[in-house]
């Protein structure tokens, strides 16, 4: 390669490399004179559409659920519920005995120490159906058992 060459291709570059900064500043004078944009003012409901509240969409999965006239029946919503205040000798068994006096009890289960084996004092029961849950939760709610008043409510995610 000779000397010639190389400058040859070093030239090309810087010409290209000027090239590229003229169109970048035309552009951008381009947006310039055209000025800011018109920013266009959406309502949420323009955006989402007509959608359903989610205890509306519940309301309308349990009304398919219910039968609806096809003559079938789809499963029920289930619920878990937080119960705190246990005492510690309560166990799985006896808060799903509490909690089936109220309704029908898909899962029960006490949290325990992993070290000790002992009860943590609190626990959580799936009922099978939301509506048996808030029942549940009306009646079980500040109910004193084995000489400690519990807390039921419905469980959230950590």
């Amino acid at each position: 390669m000779s000397r010639g060459d190389y400058t040859m291709d070093k030239r090309a570059r810087e010409a290209e490399k000027a090239r590229k900064k003229r169109e970048k500043a035309e552009r951008r004078a381009d947006r310039r004179d055209r000025g800011p944009a018109e920013i266009e003012i959406v309502s949420a409901a323009e955006l989402t559409g007509d959608l359903p509240t989610i205890s509306e969409a519940l309301q309308q999965i349990e009304r398919g659920a219910s039968g609806g006239g096809s003559g079938r029946s789809a499963a029920t919503i289930p619920c878990r519920l937080f119960v705190g205040g246990l005492s510690w000798n309560i166990g799985s068994g006896d808060l799903r005995q509490i909690f089936e006096e109220v309704g029908e009890v898909v899962d029960c289960v006490v949290m325990t120490d992993r070290a000790t084996g002992r009860s943590r004092g609190f626990g959580f029961v799936t009922m099978a159906d939301r509506k048996l849950a808030q029942k549940v939760i009306d009646e079980l709610n500040g109910a004193e058992f084995d000489g400690r008043r519990i807390v039921v409510n419905i469980a959230t995610e950590r």
